[in-house]
């Protein structure tokens, strides 16, 4: 027992670590609300909650509905999204990253059990933007519904040529 302990002191981290898991305790620190209401969707990819923080969907890369007429397909992706979103509970799960450049929240977004990142890129609503880290663990998902929805033609793999958020 003696050799064992001796290294410990030099690691609290895993000390307090393997505490919390004992004691049932988050390890992982979160980066905002594990839920909250949507009070406004802003465009395809990005809402704000109730709480007033904005969140961007992870490894969703939806056309923008703003600017000059926007891009293409960006009202239909808006449209979407606030009619999955907007005024309902969602739950919010974190990936590697916490916030995007912009301040944004960066989360996998879930309504009534069902992914809304997902949707949009399976449906052809959006492209997958990946910005290392965040997104890293599941990119690989991320890319093979963006594939099937290309195949497919969806969205705006059908409907936009050249697709806008392709870059």
């Amino acid at each position: 027992m003696r050799a064992l302990s001796r290294g410990w002191h030099r690691v609290p981290g895993l000390v307090l670590a393997c505490a919390l898991v004992a004691c049932g305790g988050e390890t992982e620190p979160s980066c905002g609300p594990s839920s909250s209401r949507v009070v406004e969707v802003l465009d395809g990819d990005t809402v704000v909650l109730e709480g007033g923080e904005r969140v961007r969907y992870l490894l969703a890369d939806t056309p923008e509905r703003t600017g000059a007429g926007g891009e293409c397909f960006g009202p239909e992706a808006h449209a979407f999204n606030r009619g999955l979103v907007e005024g309902r509970q969602v739950t919010l799960t974190y990936g590697e990253a916490c916030e995007d450049r912009f301040g944004r929240l960066l989360a996998y977004v879930s309504v009534g059990g069902r992914e809304v990142n997902t949707l949009l890129v399976e449906r052809g609503h959006a492209c997958v933007l990946h910005v290392p880290p965040a997104g890293s663990l599941r990119r690989a998902e991320f890319e093979a519904l963006e594939a099937q929805a290309r195949l497919a033609r969806r969205g705006i793999w059908g409907a936009c040529a050249p697709v806008p958020c392709q870059r």
